[in-house]
């Protein structure tokens, strides 16, 4: 939905001077395959991959793992090759896919045939300091909870920060972007109201606050830019440790080496069963053993860098720290016995997810 060609990600067979990238048969057959591994709880998608997945592949029916698409697709996502003009202008809200299309694939659904498809699909907002603009993004946001919540179609929603405010730029952009996600949600019953957040992390003192505001929000963090490894797994574990409950990973997951391997490591940090500079390393020696041979050496993957957290490559404040020490890697998490997820609805599934998380954390 972003980036074009370079969308699926690096090929394998990809060299050093050629931009390789990966085919959509090829992103999508990935995608099959962490959702059979089961360790993730969403799998975020297009709309056209959804179509293929969820309604023609029926992929989703005998797993725990739920089906999400993205809903909308604000101007400041549009990444195409020389098109960097986008990312400097205001971020202009749109819809590519409808909530049919994304329920049934098609313009009109029958009752019956809304549950072919994903019902949860990630909104994505971006505020400018700008009230003509706001208002605009703040307008077609209130249609689509509307309209989703008329169809039965539940979202989570993603602020992002604010990717081109001129001469006028917030003096905090954490409490910015916190104060306008207060604002945002502040007249909307829960029957409107998202299932989650999905925000730029920026450090434990705004999360807190955030999370301490209204226990009833569940926060989570997207990820931003690939980075190394340390950067992918610290996120998760500091943003778990301050109150955040989700982790979206979208490109350091697509970015990875190996991602199944990379998930399970995202998932036993997410488990406590271990810590992220530990993780590093075990993963690390998992890819030796593939014959994986890394992006960058165990020493630069245990940096924690500069993480762009928009996709435009704006980044937050974090800083380089070379001296990192993990502790040793707990015993493997065993899951308990799974149910019959093929006779279960959406709606009991989402359930089942809740409950684990709320076994895990407490």
């Amino acid at each position: 939905m972003a980036f074009g060609l370079s969308a699926p990600g690096r090929s394998p067979e990809h060299y050093a001077q050629e931009a390789g990238f990966r085919t959509l048969d090829e992103y999508r057959q990935l995608v099959r395959e962490i959702i059979a591994q089961g360790l993730v709880d969403i799998v975020l998608m297009s709309a056209s991959s959804n179509e293929a997945l969820t309604i023609r592949e029926r992929l989703f029916e005998a797993s725990h793992v739920t089906p999400a698409v993205r809903a909308n697709d604000t101007t400041d996502i549009w990444l195409a090759a020389g098109s960097g003009r986008y990312t400097g202008q205001p971020a202009q809200p749109f819809r590519t896919a409808t909530l049919n299309h994304i329920m049934c694939g098609k313009l009109e659904c029958a009752p019956d045939e809304r549950r072919l498809g994903a019902d949860l699909g990630l909104y994505s907002v971006t505020f400018n300091n700008d009230v003509a603009l706001d208002l605009r993004t703040l307008e077609a946001y209130n249609a689509f909870r509307l309209e989703a919540e008329a169809k039965g179609f539940r979202h989570f929603l993603e602020v992002f920060d604010p990717n081109a405010c001129g001469d006028h730029p917030p003096a905090d952009v954490a409490q910015f972007v916190n104060d306008h996600i207060v604002r945002t949600l502040a007249g909307v019953t829960s029957r409107g109201r998202p299932v989650f957040l999905k925000i730029p992390y920026h450090g434990p003192a705004a999360m807190e606050a955030l999370v301490r505001y209204d226990s009833s929000v569940v926060v989570g963090v997207l990820g931003g830019s690939a980075g190394t490894c340390f950067d992918a797994f610290h996120m998760l574990w500091e943003a778990k440790k301050y109150g955040a409950r989700v982790a979206l990973y979208g490109r350091k997951i697509n970015h990875s080496e190996h991602q199944l391997t990379f998930i399970r490591y995202l998932r036993l940090i997410a488990d406590d069963e271990i810590e992220p500079a530990a993780a590093v390393r075990a993963y690390h020696a998992d890819l030796a053993k593939l014959g994986i041979r890394p992006y960058r050496t165990l020493d630069e993957d245990l940096q924690r860098t500069d993480g762009a957290t928009s996709y435009g490559g704006t980044s937050g404040s974090r800083k380089p720290m070379s001296s990192l020490n993990g502790s040793a890697a707990r015993a493997p998490f065993q899951p308990a016995a799974d149910p019959d997820f093929s006779k279960m609805t959406t709606a009991e599934k989402v359930q089942w997810n809740l409950e684990r998380w709320k076994r895990i954390i407490g």
